[in-house]
């Protein structure tokens, strides 16, 4: 029955009555040590206090910033590598990786950095505007795959 239900023997034990004189084992400093700042009455004070030094969040700047954990990450091939690096044809992310223009495993942007004069096709993860705008003007082609 419920009302007969008690903890196992010596798995309680009384509290200890702090300040309630030297019989008790608790009394004089009641466990506070002997005087300072930690012995007073009302002795906390709140979270982040520093003993009077300017506080953590105060020597903070004051808007932080912000640090997008989704973050897609490129490698980026800028138009002028292409230039000096490839001739007229049709290029996919493994003929790139294969001419060293890509050389991580990361999904590769293509960017509008410099000119292109030559006719070339290109399968890439993602293009800016100008980049995509400068390649077919001179004749090529900018297919974005989704393979990643």
């Amino acid at each position: 029955m419920l009302h007969a239900l008690r903890p196992n023997p010596g798995s309680t034990k009384k509290r200890k009555r702090v300040a309630r004189g030297n019989s008790g084992g608790g009394g004089t400093t009641a466990g506070r040590g002997t005087k300072g700042q930690q012995a007073r009455a009302g002795k906390g004070h709140r979270f982040g206090f520093e003993g009077g030094q300017v506080p953590l969040i105060r020597r903070q700047p004051k808007l932080g910033g912000f640090t997008n954990p989704r973050r897609k990450r490129f490698e980026w091939v800028n138009l002028e590598s292409l230039e000096a690096k490839l001739e007229s044809g049709t290029y996919d992310i493994a003929a790139l990786r294969k001419l060293r223009i890509v050389r991580s495993n990361l999904p590769v942007k293509l960017l509008g950095g410099g000119t292109l004069s030559k006719k070339i096709s290109l399968s890439v993860h993602a293009a800016s505007k100008s980049a995509k705008a400068a390649v077919e003007k001179a004749g090529g082609t900018v297919t974005i795959v989704r393979d990643r």
